[in-house]
Protein backbone atom coordinates (compact mmCIF):
# COMPACT_ATOMS: atom_id res chain seq x y z
CA UNK A 1 0.00 0.00 0.00
CA UNK A 2 1.49 3.55 -1.28
CA UNK A 3 2.11 6.19 1.47
CA UNK A 4 -0.09 9.11 1.41
CA UNK A 5 0.65 12.36 1.28
CA UNK A 6 0.33 13.15 5.06
CA UNK A 7 2.12 9.96 5.75
CA UNK A 8 4.73 10.84 3.48
CA UNK A 9 5.28 14.84 4.52
CA UNK A 10 5.69 12.98 8.65
CA UNK A 11 8.11 10.37 7.65
CA UNK A 12 9.51 13.29 6.11
CA UNK A 13 9.66 15.53 9.13
CA UNK A 14 11.19 12.53 11.18
CA UNK A 15 13.67 11.89 8.48
CA UNK A 16 15.02 15.10 8.38
CA UNK A 17 14.82 16.01 12.27
CA UNK A 18 17.13 12.90 12.99
CA UNK A 19 19.50 13.63 10.32
CA UNK A 20 20.05 17.11 11.77
CA UNK A 21 20.85 15.46 14.92
CA UNK A 22 23.10 13.09 13.34
CA UNK A 23 25.07 15.59 11.88
CA UNK A 24 25.31 17.44 15.45
CA UNK A 25 25.88 13.65 16.93
CA UNK A 26 28.95 13.05 13.84
CA UNK A 27 30.67 16.76 14.61
CA UNK A 28 30.38 16.23 19.11
CA UNK A 29 31.68 12.67 18.74
CA UNK A 30 34.54 13.86 17.03
CA UNK A 31 34.84 17.36 18.62
CA UNK A 32 35.00 15.91 22.49
CA UNK A 33 37.59 13.45 20.69
CA UNK A 34 39.68 16.52 20.16
CA UNK A 35 38.80 19.04 23.07
CA UNK A 36 39.72 15.96 25.78
CA UNK A 37 43.55 15.74 23.88
CA UNK A 38 43.55 19.48 24.42
CA UNK A 39 42.53 19.70 27.91
CA UNK A 40 44.77 16.32 28.87
CA UNK A 41 42.18 15.07 31.46
CA UNK A 42 43.81 12.33 33.38
CA UNK A 43 40.74 9.74 32.84
CA UNK A 44 40.25 10.91 29.45
CA UNK A 45 39.48 6.91 28.51
CA UNK A 46 36.79 7.26 30.89
CA UNK A 47 35.25 10.64 29.25
CA UNK A 48 35.19 8.91 26.15
CA UNK A 49 33.64 5.77 26.94
CA UNK A 50 30.77 7.51 28.50
CA UNK A 51 28.75 7.98 25.84
CA UNK A 52 28.60 4.52 24.80
CA UNK A 53 27.75 3.54 28.43
CA UNK A 54 24.53 5.97 28.19
CA UNK A 55 23.96 4.57 24.63
CA UNK A 56 23.26 1.75 25.96
CA UNK A 57 21.39 2.28 28.91
CA UNK A 58 19.15 4.63 26.43
CA UNK A 59 18.63 2.14 23.78
CA UNK A 60 17.58 -0.29 26.63
CA UNK A 61 15.35 1.60 28.70
CA UNK A 62 13.63 4.53 26.65
CA UNK A 63 11.13 2.13 25.31
CA UNK A 64 9.69 2.15 28.90
CA UNK A 65 9.64 5.65 28.80
CA UNK A 66 7.95 6.10 25.40
CA UNK A 67 5.21 3.81 26.67
CA UNK A 68 4.83 6.09 29.04
CA UNK A 69 4.47 8.98 28.15
CA UNK A 70 4.22 9.08 23.90
CA UNK A 71 6.12 9.27 21.24
CA UNK A 72 5.99 13.45 20.27
CA UNK A 73 6.51 13.99 24.40
CA UNK A 74 9.43 11.69 24.58
CA UNK A 75 11.71 12.42 21.70
CA UNK A 76 10.70 16.56 23.40
CA UNK A 77 12.22 14.98 26.45
CA UNK A 78 15.51 13.41 24.80
CA UNK A 79 16.19 15.59 22.66
CA UNK A 80 15.73 18.73 26.01
CA UNK A 81 17.78 16.60 27.88
CA UNK A 82 20.71 15.95 25.56
CA UNK A 83 20.73 19.99 24.94
CA UNK A 84 21.18 20.84 28.83
CA UNK A 85 23.78 18.42 29.38
CA UNK A 86 25.89 20.02 26.23
CA UNK A 87 25.13 23.12 27.13
CA UNK A 88 26.76 22.36 31.12
CA UNK A 89 29.58 21.04 29.51
CA UNK A 90 31.99 24.14 29.02
CA UNK A 91 30.62 25.23 31.68
CA UNK A 92 32.12 22.37 34.07
CA UNK A 93 35.32 21.37 32.45
CA UNK A 94 37.00 18.23 34.63
CA UNK A 95 36.86 14.34 33.87
CA UNK A 96 34.12 13.63 36.12
CA UNK A 97 32.02 16.49 35.18
CA UNK A 98 31.83 15.26 31.78
CA UNK A 99 32.15 11.72 31.60
CA UNK A 100 28.50 12.09 33.39
CA UNK A 101 27.35 14.74 31.10
CA UNK A 102 28.86 12.54 28.00
CA UNK A 103 26.61 9.43 29.58
CA UNK A 104 23.47 11.94 29.48
CA UNK A 105 24.13 13.03 26.15
CA UNK A 106 24.47 9.07 25.01
CA UNK A 107 21.17 8.37 26.91
CA UNK A 108 19.29 11.21 25.20
CA UNK A 109 20.47 10.34 21.96
CA UNK A 110 19.56 6.80 21.98
CA UNK A 111 16.38 7.50 23.35
CA UNK A 112 15.78 9.56 20.13
CA UNK A 113 16.77 7.09 17.58
CA UNK A 114 14.75 4.62 19.14
CA UNK A 115 11.73 6.96 19.45
CA UNK A 116 12.37 7.82 15.48
CA UNK A 117 12.60 4.73 14.48
CA UNK A 118 10.09 2.63 16.13
CA UNK A 119 7.64 5.68 15.14
CA UNK A 120 8.92 4.97 11.41
CA UNK A 121 7.75 1.56 11.49
CA UNK A 122 4.53 2.23 12.87
CA UNK A 123 3.79 4.20 10.07
CA UNK A 124 5.25 2.94 7.26
CA UNK A 125 2.99 0.18 5.70
CA UNK A 126 4.51 -3.30 5.46
CA UNK A 127 5.65 -2.65 1.98
CA UNK A 128 7.06 0.40 2.24
CA UNK A 129 9.15 -0.07 5.49
CA UNK A 130 12.52 -1.34 3.39
CA UNK A 131 12.36 1.98 1.11
CA UNK A 132 11.94 3.92 4.39
CA UNK A 133 14.77 2.61 6.40
CA UNK A 134 16.93 2.47 3.60
CA UNK A 135 16.21 6.76 3.03
CA UNK A 136 16.51 7.37 6.79
CA UNK A 137 20.08 5.18 7.37
CA UNK A 138 21.28 6.87 4.50
CA UNK A 139 20.35 10.51 5.50
CA UNK A 140 21.67 9.18 8.74
CA UNK A 141 25.07 8.05 7.37
CA UNK A 142 25.14 11.22 5.26
CA UNK A 143 24.58 13.58 7.98
CA UNK A 144 27.20 11.78 10.39
CA UNK A 145 29.81 12.66 7.65
CA UNK A 146 28.93 16.27 6.85
CA UNK A 147 29.35 16.42 10.71
CA UNK A 148 33.03 15.70 10.24
CA UNK A 149 33.18 18.42 8.07
CA UNK A 150 32.60 21.05 10.80
CA UNK A 151 35.62 20.07 12.65
CA UNK A 152 37.64 21.78 10.25
CA UNK A 153 36.26 25.46 11.39
CA UNK A 154 35.48 24.66 14.74
CA UNK A 155 37.18 26.55 17.80
CA UNK A 156 38.04 23.24 19.31
CA UNK A 157 39.43 25.58 22.67
CA UNK A 158 36.07 27.34 22.65
CA UNK A 159 32.07 27.57 23.78
CA UNK A 160 30.84 28.28 19.97
CA UNK A 161 30.80 24.36 19.40
CA UNK A 162 28.71 23.31 22.21
CA UNK A 163 26.37 26.01 21.28
CA UNK A 164 26.17 25.04 17.73
CA UNK A 165 25.62 21.49 18.91
CA UNK A 166 22.65 22.87 21.21
CA UNK A 167 21.05 24.90 18.42
CA UNK A 168 20.82 21.88 15.94
CA UNK A 169 18.95 19.92 18.23
CA UNK A 170 16.45 22.63 19.08
CA UNK A 171 16.11 23.01 15.49
CA UNK A 172 15.29 19.21 14.86
CA UNK A 173 13.28 19.58 18.37
CA UNK A 174 10.99 22.26 16.42
CA UNK A 175 10.27 20.04 13.47
CA UNK A 176 8.98 17.44 15.30
CA UNK A 177 7.05 19.14 17.73
CA UNK A 178 5.39 21.36 15.73
CA UNK A 179 4.65 18.53 12.99
CA UNK A 180 0.71 17.93 12.77
CA UNK A 181 1.17 14.45 13.39
CA UNK A 182 -0.28 11.60 15.03
CA UNK A 183 1.83 9.74 17.58
CA UNK A 184 1.54 5.57 17.24
CA UNK A 185 0.06 3.50 19.20
CA UNK A 186 2.85 1.48 21.60
CA UNK A 187 2.83 -2.01 22.50
CA UNK A 188 5.61 -4.12 24.04
CA UNK A 189 7.18 -7.21 23.80
CA UNK A 190 8.16 -10.11 25.60
CA UNK A 191 11.98 -10.54 26.94
CA UNK A 192 14.31 -12.90 25.72
CA UNK A 193 16.05 -15.06 28.84
CA UNK A 194 19.43 -14.05 29.29
CA UNK A 195 21.90 -16.85 28.09
CA UNK A 196 19.40 -18.30 25.25
CA UNK A 197 21.13 -16.18 22.73
CA UNK A 198 24.55 -16.86 23.61
CA UNK A 199 23.45 -20.89 22.95
CA UNK A 200 21.99 -20.29 19.75
CA UNK A 201 24.00 -17.83 17.99
CA UNK A 202 27.21 -17.71 20.02
CA UNK A 203 29.36 -16.21 16.87
CA UNK A 204 26.86 -13.05 16.93
CA UNK A 205 27.05 -12.34 20.51
CA UNK A 206 30.98 -12.53 20.73
CA UNK A 207 30.95 -10.49 17.29
CA UNK A 208 28.80 -7.39 18.94
CA UNK A 209 31.00 -7.17 21.68
CA UNK A 210 33.98 -7.07 19.56
CA UNK A 211 32.52 -4.74 17.35
CA UNK A 212 31.20 -2.61 19.56
CA UNK A 213 34.96 -2.68 21.52
CA UNK A 214 36.49 -1.86 18.03
CA UNK A 215 34.21 0.75 16.50
CA UNK A 216 34.62 2.69 20.31
CA UNK A 217 38.32 2.62 20.27
CA UNK A 218 38.37 4.00 16.36
CA UNK A 219 36.00 6.97 17.19
CA UNK A 220 36.90 7.65 20.23
CA UNK A 221 40.72 7.54 19.93
CA UNK A 222 41.44 8.02 16.69
CA UNK A 223 40.71 11.53 16.14
CA UNK A 224 42.29 12.71 19.96
CA UNK A 225 45.40 11.41 18.76
CA UNK A 226 45.65 12.92 15.67
CA UNK A 227 44.78 16.18 17.61
CA UNK A 228 47.96 15.41 19.82
CA UNK A 229 50.49 14.89 16.88
CA UNK A 230 49.39 18.63 15.75
CA UNK A 231 47.59 16.92 12.68
CA UNK A 232 45.67 19.65 10.92
CA UNK A 233 41.72 20.05 11.91
CA UNK A 234 40.94 19.42 8.28
CA UNK A 235 43.26 16.51 7.79
CA UNK A 236 40.96 15.45 10.95
CA UNK A 237 38.08 16.24 9.74
CA UNK A 238 38.43 14.24 6.02
CA UNK A 239 39.76 11.34 7.40
CA UNK A 240 37.38 10.73 9.57
CA UNK A 241 34.96 11.38 6.06
CA UNK A 242 36.32 9.18 4.35
CA UNK A 243 36.08 6.46 6.86
CA UNK A 244 32.12 7.01 7.43
CA UNK A 245 31.52 7.22 3.66
CA UNK A 246 33.73 4.18 3.32
CA UNK A 247 30.95 2.87 5.93
CA UNK A 248 27.98 3.62 3.73
CA UNK A 249 29.70 2.00 0.62
CA UNK A 250 30.28 -1.37 1.89
CA UNK A 251 26.54 -1.61 2.91
CA UNK A 252 24.89 -2.73 0.28
CA UNK A 253 27.34 -4.97 -1.33
CA UNK A 254 28.29 -6.69 2.09
CA UNK A 255 24.64 -7.38 3.42
CA UNK A 256 23.83 -8.92 -0.74
CA UNK A 257 27.70 -11.42 0.17
CA UNK A 258 25.50 -12.10 3.46
CA UNK A 259 22.55 -12.94 2.14
CA UNK A 260 24.11 -15.58 -0.68
CA UNK A 261 26.71 -17.19 2.13
CA UNK A 262 27.16 -18.22 5.48
CA UNK A 263 27.11 -14.97 7.04
CA UNK A 264 30.08 -16.81 9.16
CA UNK A 265 32.27 -16.84 6.68
CA UNK A 266 31.44 -13.15 5.28
CA UNK A 267 32.32 -12.14 9.01
CA UNK A 268 35.66 -14.21 9.20
CA UNK A 269 36.60 -12.55 5.54
CA UNK A 270 35.24 -8.67 6.97
CA UNK A 271 37.24 -9.30 10.21
CA UNK A 272 40.30 -10.13 8.11
CA UNK A 273 39.99 -7.66 6.36
CA UNK A 274 40.13 -4.93 8.86
CA UNK A 275 42.95 -6.76 11.00
CA UNK A 276 45.14 -6.42 7.48
CA UNK A 277 44.01 -2.66 6.84
CA UNK A 278 44.63 -1.60 10.57
CA UNK A 279 48.08 -3.22 10.51
CA UNK A 280 48.73 -1.38 6.64
CA UNK A 281 48.32 1.91 8.36
CA UNK A 282 50.63 1.67 11.26
CA UNK A 283 53.50 0.79 8.55
CA UNK A 284 51.68 3.32 6.20
CA UNK A 285 53.53 6.71 5.72
CA UNK A 286 50.92 9.36 6.67
CA UNK A 287 50.34 11.32 4.03
CA UNK A 288 46.60 11.74 2.66
CA UNK A 289 46.75 9.83 -0.56
CA UNK A 290 48.27 6.70 1.29
CA UNK A 291 45.91 7.25 4.15
CA UNK A 292 42.60 8.14 3.19
CA UNK A 293 41.99 5.06 0.72
CA UNK A 294 43.18 2.68 3.90
CA UNK A 295 40.31 4.97 5.76
CA UNK A 296 37.72 4.15 3.75
CA UNK A 297 38.39 0.75 3.91
CA UNK A 298 38.63 0.72 7.51
CA UNK A 299 35.25 2.33 7.62
CA UNK A 300 33.96 -0.25 5.47
CA UNK A 301 34.68 -3.18 7.37
CA UNK A 302 33.94 -1.75 10.82
CA UNK A 303 30.61 -0.94 10.01
CA UNK A 304 29.33 -3.58 8.50
CA UNK A 305 31.00 -6.18 10.84
CA UNK A 306 27.63 -5.63 13.54
CA UNK A 307 25.03 -5.72 10.95
CA UNK A 308 26.31 -9.04 9.92
CA UNK A 309 26.33 -10.03 13.27
CA UNK A 310 22.39 -9.10 14.12
CA UNK A 311 21.55 -11.13 11.01
CA UNK A 312 23.11 -14.02 11.74
CA UNK A 313 21.56 -14.12 15.36
CA UNK A 314 18.18 -13.42 13.48
CA UNK A 315 18.84 -16.47 11.86
CA UNK A 316 19.35 -18.45 14.36
CA UNK A 317 16.26 -16.90 16.95
CA UNK A 318 12.92 -17.50 15.82
CA UNK A 319 10.55 -14.50 14.15
CA UNK A 320 8.74 -13.29 16.78
CA UNK A 321 11.68 -12.73 18.99
CA UNK A 322 13.17 -9.78 16.66
CA UNK A 323 13.49 -7.04 19.00
CA UNK A 324 14.62 -9.04 22.01
CA UNK A 325 17.26 -10.52 20.12
CA UNK A 326 18.56 -7.15 18.61
CA UNK A 327 18.03 -5.38 22.50
CA UNK A 328 20.51 -7.87 23.68
CA UNK A 329 22.52 -7.41 20.61
CA UNK A 330 22.48 -3.48 21.84
CA UNK A 331 23.16 -4.71 25.25
CA UNK A 332 26.25 -6.61 24.37
CA UNK A 333 27.18 -4.03 21.76
CA UNK A 334 27.68 -1.40 24.26
CA UNK A 335 29.48 -2.98 26.89
CA UNK A 336 32.13 -3.30 23.62
CA UNK A 337 32.08 0.07 22.84
CA UNK A 338 32.96 1.77 26.64
CA UNK A 339 35.41 -1.08 27.08
CA UNK A 340 36.95 0.03 23.52
CA UNK A 341 38.20 3.25 24.40
CA UNK A 342 39.09 2.23 28.13
CA UNK A 343 41.12 -0.35 27.50
CA UNK A 344 43.02 1.64 24.03
CA UNK A 345 43.57 5.00 26.40
CA UNK A 346 45.55 2.59 28.54
CA UNK A 347 47.59 1.08 25.75
CA UNK A 348 47.96 4.69 24.11
CA UNK A 349 50.01 6.05 27.34
CA UNK A 350 52.65 3.12 26.11
CA UNK A 351 52.38 1.93 22.76
CA UNK A 352 50.94 5.58 21.69
CA UNK A 353 48.48 5.24 18.74
CA UNK A 354 49.73 1.44 17.49
CA UNK A 355 48.49 0.39 20.90
CA UNK A 356 44.59 1.04 19.53
CA UNK A 357 45.36 -0.37 16.05
CA UNK A 358 47.06 -4.00 17.74
CA UNK A 359 44.11 -3.72 20.21
CA UNK A 360 41.45 -4.02 17.02
CA UNK A 361 43.23 -6.00 15.16
CA UNK A 362 43.90 -8.51 17.60
CA UNK A 363 39.87 -8.27 18.51
CA UNK A 364 38.82 -8.84 14.41
CA UNK A 365 41.15 -11.53 14.02
CA UNK A 366 39.77 -13.30 17.28
CA UNK A 367 36.60 -13.02 16.19
CA UNK A 368 37.56 -14.28 12.89
CA UNK A 369 39.02 -17.15 14.36
CA UNK A 370 35.44 -17.52 16.39
CA UNK A 371 33.25 -16.81 13.31
CA UNK A 372 35.36 -20.02 11.69
CA UNK A 373 35.05 -22.80 14.80
CA UNK A 374 31.27 -22.02 14.60
CA UNK A 375 31.30 -22.65 10.64
CA UNK A 376 33.10 -25.62 10.86
CA UNK A 377 31.35 -27.20 13.84
CA UNK A 378 27.71 -26.22 13.48
CA UNK A 379 25.37 -26.08 10.35
CA UNK A 380 24.38 -22.82 7.84
CA UNK A 381 21.22 -21.52 9.73
CA UNK A 382 18.44 -20.86 7.51
CA UNK A 383 18.37 -17.41 6.47
CA UNK A 384 15.71 -15.12 5.96
CA UNK A 385 14.18 -13.75 3.30
CA UNK A 386 14.69 -9.85 4.21
CA UNK A 387 17.52 -10.71 6.60
CA UNK A 388 20.88 -7.93 6.37
CA UNK A 389 19.67 -4.08 7.51
CA UNK A 390 22.28 -1.33 7.04
CA UNK A 391 22.64 -0.04 10.18
CA UNK A 392 24.62 3.43 10.86
CA UNK A 393 27.90 3.75 13.53
CA UNK A 394 26.75 4.43 16.60
CA UNK A 395 22.98 4.75 15.89
CA UNK A 396 21.98 1.88 14.20
CA UNK A 397 18.35 0.82 14.12
CA UNK A 398 18.07 0.21 18.00
CA UNK A 399 14.03 -0.33 18.01
CA UNK A 400 12.30 -1.31 14.21
CA UNK A 401 11.14 -4.75 13.11
CA UNK A 402 10.96 -4.28 9.67
CA UNK A 403 9.29 -7.90 9.50
CA UNK A 404 6.21 -7.01 11.26
CA UNK A 405 3.13 -6.85 9.47
CA UNK A 406 1.46 -5.35 11.89
CA UNK A 407 0.57 -1.29 12.48
CA UNK A 408 1.94 -0.85 15.78
CA UNK A 409 5.34 -0.38 17.12
CA UNK A 410 6.59 -3.06 19.12
CA UNK A 411 9.19 -1.46 21.70
CA UNK A 412 12.27 -3.22 23.60
CA UNK A 413 12.33 -4.47 27.13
Amino acid sequence: MPLGRSIRTEIGELVIATSIIQLANGFFGTFVSLRVAIENFDAAGLVLSAYFAGFTVGALRSGKIIERIGHIRAFAAFAGLVAAATVVMPLLVGSLAWAVLRAIVGFGCAGIFVTTESWLSAKAPPSERGRVFSIYMVGTFLALALGQLLIARADIKGATPFNAIVALFAVALIIVTAARAEPPRVSATAALPYGALTRAAPVAVVGAALSGLVSGAFYALVPAWMQGQSTPRATIALFMLVAVLGGLAFQIPVGRLSDRFDRRIVLALLSVGFAVTALVMVLLPRTPPRILPAAALLGGFMSTLYPVCVAHAHDCMPADRVVAVSSQLILVSGVGSVLGPLIGASLMTHFEIYGVFYLMAAAVLLLAVVAGLGRLMTPVPKQREVPFEILAPQAGPLAHDPLDSSDETILAR
